[in-house]
């Protein structure tokens, strides 16, 4: 924008200086060369008197060589010829000075009576007649030389070329000045969405007075919506928080019962799980009401980082419970060696439970299931398999809220773990599969930037034991 105004400005200043400066240096040019005649008819006026009084050859020698052009050998007089010699009435006498112009044009200018320019080598000469008495007149002759034209006019198109100039600088300062004034205001605001996109809720536009920076009126009017914005963002965000903590809260009711229920059960694996499963059920609702309610700013920071293998085989283990009620076969593989991932443990856990919870959720009691892990230099790879039927259309299954598992099923299981493969750079696929022919789910999480030559890496690798029930 600054470059812009910029140029504008030199365009503009430049279009305005040539529609005067030229029209005023032709005009100064013009006058040069009508002073330089008006100083040659005013030497021939100047000798106007001296022939009218006498035409002796001496005497209007003299009065010429007291003139200034005279003396510079730039003037000269046709006399007419002695009284009694029969003549045309012009000039036919002696010529005193150096003559420059052509016989027949001073003959002319005499005959005639009138003065009028001849062009002649350097320059022009003045043809002046003058009446010496009744019947006779001499003609003077004045030579204005091409300098003489142009006297003046190189310097004065220097000066309006100079002033030209002055003129651009000044409006190219002038734009600069504005234009940094106003891309500084710009970057302000540009530079406070690029922090309010960072997740800076705190940020806000500086806003003077009117005129007060030099800013235009848009771009404060830009600066107040965008704090504007900021504010009623930060309104609805706390809102949303307060929403969240709410309807979190509305589930201590039945997780109440749930625990109640739970504690009488008895002894047993499935009691021990289900009440283990209450309890972890509780502290998540504890933990959503309590980050609801915690501001952004106020938020602890988390370490980012988890072992995928030990979350998976913990998670793994809590659903092999479930499992062995059902009667489902399941087998683990490839879960015995580390796998560091670059994302917060729970997040994790909660995506594996999506991903569990949809074989248990949409295929009938005894299905087998099945989870492989495989590590590669640049990911890790959960591929969660089924017997069940499968998939009737892939993409649909991955649209956000487009669950069709009956009561219970919002679809948003798959679209959390799509976004937690995302955030790492990685991906979420659906397919079939290999093994077990039915549904198989693929997450892969970016550990690190691959390598462009890096070839794929095979969709199945079993590794370590198997675990199976």
């Amino acid at each position: 924008m600054r470059w812009a105004m910029i140029k504008a400005a030199v365009a503009g200043t430049t279009m305005v200086a040539l529609a005067f400066l030229i029209p005023l240096g032709l005009m100064v040019q013009q006058t040069a060369r009508d002073r330089a005649f008006t100083a040659a008819e005013r030497q021939a006026a100047a000798l106007g008197p001296a022939l009218a009084i006498t035409t002796d050859q001496d005497a209007v020698n003299r009065a010429l060589a007291s003139t200034d052009a005279g003396a510079q050998g730039r003037m000269a007089v046709h006399l007419p010829v002695p009284t009694g010699v029969p003549t045309g009435g012009g000039p036919d006498g002696p010529t005193i000075g150096e003559g420059r112009a052509p016989l027949g044009d001073v003959a002319t200018a005499g005959g005639q009576g009138r003065s009028f320019t001849v062009a002649v080598p350097g320059g022009y000469t003045l043809l002046q007649p003058v009446a010496v008495d009744t019947g006779r007149t001499a003609v003077i002759e004045v030579f204005v030389a091409e300098s003489d034209l142009t006297r003046g006019v190189s310097t004065a198109w220097l000066v309006l070329s100079a002033v030209a100039l002055g003129l651009v600088a000044i409006a190219v300062l002038v734009a600069d000045r504005m234009g940094g004034r106003i891309v500084a205001s710009a970057r302000r605001l540009a530079a406070a969405a690029r922090s309010l996109g960072t997740g800076n809720l705190a940020v806000r536009v500086p806003v003077t007075g009117r005129q007060a920076d030099g800013s235009p009126e848009e771009l404060r009017e830009a600066a107040h919506a965008f704090n504007a914005m900021a504010d009623r963002v930060v309104q609805l965000l706390a809102s949303e928080r307060e929403l969240a903590a709410d309807l979190s809260h509305r589930l201590r009711t039945p997780l109440t019962v749930l625990r109640l229920n739970a504690a009488s059960l008895g002894h047993g694996d499935a009691a021990d799980a289900t009440r283990h499963a209450v309890a972890q059920l509780e502290r998540e609702v504890d933990q959503i009401i309590r980050s609801a309610r915690r501001a952004p700013e106020d938020a602890p920071a988390v370490a980012v980082g988890c072992d995928a293998a030990e979350v998976i085989r913990e998670r793994v283990a809590f659903w092999s419970a479930l499992a062995e009620d059902e009667g489902r076969q399941w087998q683990l593989a490839g879960a015995e060696q580390a796998a560091p991932v670059p994302v917060q443990r729970a997040d994790l856990a909660a995506a594996l439970d999506a991903l569990l919870g949809n074989v248990f959720r949409h295929t009938a009691v005894g299905t087998a299931f099945s989870v492989d892990v495989l590590v590669t230099d640049s990911s890790v790879i959960v591929l969660v398999g089924d017997a069940g039927p499968g998939y009737s259309d892939p993409a649909a299954a991955l649209k956000r809220g487009e669950g069709h598992g009956g009561e219970g099923s919002t679809g948003l299981g798959l679209d959390i773990v799509r976004k937690l493969a995302e955030s790492t750079g990685g991906d979420l696929a659906l397919g079939q599969s290999a093994i077990l022919g039915g549904a198989e789910i693929r997450l892969r999480l970016r550990t690190r930037p691959a390598e462009a030559s890096a070839a794929r890496a095979g969709r199945r690798r079993p590794r370590g034991l198997l675990f199976q029930r």
